[in-house]
């Protein structure tokens, strides 16, 4: 049986703080200068951790996609969504929503109405996937699974925990269906705590830390707090967590099979083409998106 490669860490990039949607504070490692996207993935933001008092939270009111994939995971607090397609709920502590945009929808996203009376704290993640030509003008979907639906691995020793949004970690499967294949782990390592685990070898991988730090890779570099570290191609990761640490590691592990297409993006549109873009803007405009039915 031929040894699997050991993942180095290739680059580290630290996280931009700044403003998006309604004037929410996000800290954001791509799209950033030198850094386009991380094929497929096409922007991640972590949004907060904030506090917000009574009437002061924000969030992103109506707004279209087309041609890719939301993801948002709450940590925190709690979100209400609706959209054209007539979809309402709540994305609450823990929970994920996986929603395929397609061929298209207008979609809003604030925080509760609890929160917005009341205030409290925001704390998630929002992950852009772009989707295959093939699958670009497909029926938009939702995925929404709660905080105990989703699958939950660890070490033998506990040191080592992570949330299965996505793929496979220590052979627990994800409930999460993907149009490609995707990992996407929210791991937490105490001190003392390490994990090796082998990546597909045609998956390009990151991993961004937003809690404390860990070593990652075959030189054991250590990432920090707000940074992303871009990991050589599929293999063995190791992940390290030393004991003489005060705190956990608490870090996102994201990969995928790069879709190396054509692409073509403008805000909220990403297609393969220019003219597909101007079809997207000209259907938003004439309303061919729909429009987010009164509550």
């Amino acid at each position: 049986m031929t040894t699997p490669a050991r993942i180095a860490v290739e680059r580290v990039v630290p996280a931009r703080r700044q403003t998006e949607g309604g004037g929410f504070s996000v800290r954001r490692p791509f799209p950033s200068p030198g850094i386009d996207q991380v094929d497929p993935f096409l922007l991640l933001d972590e949004m907060g951790p904030a506090d917000y008092g009574p009437g002061e939270a924000v969030g992103a009111p109506d707004h279209p996609h087309r041609g890719f994939e939301t993801v948002t995971y709450m940590l925190e607090g709690v979100f209400e969504h609706a959209d054209s397609a007539g979809h309402r709920g709540r994305i609450e502590p823990g929970d994920v929503q996986w929603m395929t945009a397609g061929e298209g929808v207008v979609h809003s996203e604030l925080p509760s109405r609890e929160i917005l009376r009341d205030g409290g704290r925001v704390h998630g993640f929002q992950l852009w996937v772009n989707l295959p030509a093939r699958d670009k003008r497909m029926r938009p979907r939702y995925q929404e699974l709660s905080a105990d639906r989703i699958p939950k691995a660890s070490t033998a020793d506990g040191l080592a925990r992570a949330v299965v949004v996505a793929g496979i970690a220590l052979d627990v499967h994800a409930a999460i269906d993907t149009r490609i294949p995707i990992l996407f782990h929210d791991w937490t390592v105490q001190p003392g705590g390490s994990v090796d685990l082998e990546i597909p070898p045609d998956f390009g991988t990151f991993a961004y830390v937003f809690s404390g730090s860990v070593q990652l890779g075959a030189t054991g570099r250590t990432v920090r707090d707000g940074e992303m570290a871009l990991l050589s191609p599929g293999g063995l990761l190791e992940i390290r967590k030393p004991s003489a640490d005060a705190e956990a590691a608490r870090f996102l592990l994201l990969g995928a099979v790069p879709l190396r297409e054509p692409m073509a993006r403008y805000g909220p549109f990403v297609m393969n083409t220019r003219s597909e873009i101007e079809e997207a803007f000209a259907d938003y405009q004439a309303g061919r998106l729909g429009r987010i039915p009164a509550a």
